[in-house]
């Protein structure tokens, strides 16, 4: 005998505990997503990192409070808008490079624009692209886990996984 269990991602959850710790564990687990993003470029992690755990901390709020209020602080249309951003931010840092007349990610070239010496252009420019990456990854992240909680509907037709 198989039993199938579904698990309403509408309701919020009941119990006061997850509800505290979640709470707290939620802006925690944002400082350090933003931390490993900010020094990836010198220890381990990075972008691909802390979007993973950006990512985990609004998949936390959506289990604990429910679809419906996660997507008053986290829409779709924001998801897909910060995809994009973090897309555009690689690729604008790769191009800006080229326009300067380095190679594609030649962040020594990026002293021309910022007179901060070629080694601090050079960290400044990691550290562009790693925030580009981490807020593709966690939005990425987002959109998968809404596309497999929802079944694909958009969020204007949720209220069809209630029945």
């Amino acid at each position: 005998m198989i039993i199938k269990r579904t698990i309403d991602m509408t309701k919020q959850s009941d119990d006061v505990i997850v509800k505290t710790l979640s709470r707290l564990l939620i802006p925690f687990m944002q400082i350090y997503a933003l931390y490993v993003i900010a020094h990836g470029h010198y220890s381990p992690g990075g972008g691909f990192q802390g979007g993973v755990i950006l990512g985990a901390s609004i998949i936390l709020l959506v289990i604990t409070y429910g679809l419906d209020n996660a997507l008053r602080k986290m829409s779709e249309r924001l998801n897909t808008i910060l995809c994009s951003t973090g897309v555009l931010i690689y690729a604008g840092i790769g191009l800006l490079c080229l326009i300067l007349g380095g190679n594609y990610l030649d962040y020594a070239e990026l002293d021309q624009i910022l007179h901060v010496g070629i080694a601090q252009a050079r960290s400044l420019g990691i550290l562009g692209v790693e925030v580009g990456v981490g807020v593709t990854v966690m939005a990425g992240m987002i959109s998968i886990f809404l596309d497999i909680a929802t079944g694909g509907l958009p969020s204007g037709k949720i209220e069809g996984l209630r029945d």
